[in-house]
This record gives C-alpha cells, sequence and structure tokens, in this order.
C-alpha cells in the first residue's frame, strides 16, 4: 500500500509529505526516523482522546475517564489500529530489522502510530490532528458501554451472566504468534447456553482473555431478551480489539 492510501484512510493529506515519511521510518534505518515525531504523538494522541472522553461520557467522573483512556492509548490498542491501517506494509526499516519481523513488532507499530499524529499536528494544526484520532477511536467508543471500559472485563462479564443464573464463560487459547518474547495470544472466550463466542487478542494469556470477555459481553448485551431466557440460539463470532495485562 501506497502512503498516499494511508492519506485517504487517515482522511488527511499532508501539505508536508515528508512529514509522512519520517512518521514511518523506524531508527534502525538511519537519521530522520519518527522518534521525535513519537514522542510529539504521544502528547497529542493523549490530549485528543481526553477530549473525545470529556465530550462522549459527559456524566463520567475524572477516575472513570483516566481508566477508559488507559485503555484505549496503551500499545495493544494502538497496534491493533496500526495493523487495520496497513502500516507494516509501510515501515521502513534496516534489512536486519526488516528480516527479524519487525513490521509486526507491537511496540514499533505503537510508535509509528503516534508519530504519524504527531506529523499530522506538524502539518495542519491540532484541529486537524483531533479529527484524525476522532475518526479512529470514536467507533470503537460507540460500539461499546463505559462499564466494557471501567470494568475488568472478565468479571463484568461473570456478573452479567450470574445475574442471569447462566454458568461461567469458558475460555482457551485458540493459537499464538510472534517470537517468545512478543507473542500475540487469540483466546476464545464461549458461553455455550447462549451459543456465543467472541476472540481477543493480547501480548499475553490474560490480556487477550480480558479482550475476548470484552467483546463477548458487548454481543451478549445486545442481543433481545428473550434470548438471554432461553429462547434458541444463535452463534455470534466477532473478534476482539487487543488489551495489554
Amino acid at each position: 500500500m501506497a502512503l498516499q492510501e494511508l492519506q485517504r484512510r487517515l482522511g488527511h493529506e499532508f501539505t508536508q509529505p515528508e512529514l509522512l515519511v519520517r512518521a514511518v521510518t523506524h531508527k534502525s534505518f538511519g537519521s530522520g526516523n519518527y522518534e521525535r515525531l513519537e514522542f510529539l504523538g504521544d502528547a497529542v494522541l493523549s490530549l485528543c482522546v481526553s477530549a473525545l472522553l470529556y465530550r462522549q461520557f459527559d456524566q463520567s467522573d475524572e477516575g472513570d475517564l483516566t481508566r477508559v483512556r488507559a485503555h484505549l492509548v496503551r500499545q495493544d490498542m494502538l497496534h491493533r489500529l496500526a495493523v487495520q491501517m496497513g502500516l507494516p506494509a509501510l515501515l521502513r526499516l534496516s534489512e536486519g530489522e526488516a528480516k527479524g519481523g519487525g513490521a509486526q513488532r507491537p511496540s514499533i507499530l505503537a510508535d509509528a502510530l503516534e508519530a504519524i499524529f504527531g506529523a499530522v499536528y506538524l502539518d495542519a494544526g491540532f484541529e486537524r490532528a483531533r479529527a484524525v484520532v476522532d475518526s479512529l477511536f470514536a467507533p470503537l467508543l460507540h460500539e461499546s458501554t463505559l462499564e466494557v471500559w471501567t470494568k475488568d472485563a472478565k468479571t463484568a462479564l461473570q456478573e452479567w451472566l450470574q445475574g442471569r443464573k447462566l454458568p461461567v464463560p469458558s475460555y482457551r487459547i485458540e493459537s499464538t504468534r510472534g517470537k517468545a518474547h512478543e507473542q500475540v495470544f487469540v483466546v476464545v472466550c464461549e458461553v455455550p447456553d447462549l451459543a456465543v463466542q467472541a476472540r481477543g487478542e493480547g501480548t499475553s494469556r490474560r490480556a487477550a482473555e480480558q479482550a475476548a470477555a470484552a467483546q463477548t459481553l458487548q454481543e451478549l448485551q445486545s442481543l433481545p431478551a428473550e434470548r438471554t431466557r432461553g429462547a434458541a440460539p444463535v452463534v455470534v463470532v466477532k473478534k476482539a480489539r487487543p488489551r495489554q495485562a
């Protein structure tokens, strides 16, 4: 995918395209890399997400907003968004880093995405950067509830099921990928009585279980009331966004 396609996905065309090139350049490639942009983009992202949460959850207190922000800006979430945007194919890496799987490394992809936010800010100002961040993060909030973001997902799911006298869910590792010290786990969470299951990814088994539980709870909360009272189930399968332990 060319950088032009990335700009389309961002919804922003750079007037200074060299900023975008720098944002996808890893330090292993040489000078002119994204490290300074990543430093700036980290701050831009935090402010933009804070503003988004302030608008979205206007009745929530500081503690809840802080917890939701922490979930949204952590490495696992940024890594997932970077993959969705096609960044692995665009990263400029040294030959050794590329052969070592650097284009798939969560830390590199998360840093590059933050660098892109910093690049947009320098190219067009804060309001444009905020529009880009909103386009990526607002859908994550619209598909969930505040409870899912602020409460331990496995606990919230268990309480939801117990409140309806349903058995607790089961979790199993479906697959893993990556090197031993940078593995990504894929976990399936199942609620057999309602024939609902969901997949979650994370850089640890616990993080993947939490992601799968959060997605499962979302699916259960969207079911018609009669489904949770024993009506004939229909299987729903979704893949969740990863969360870090």
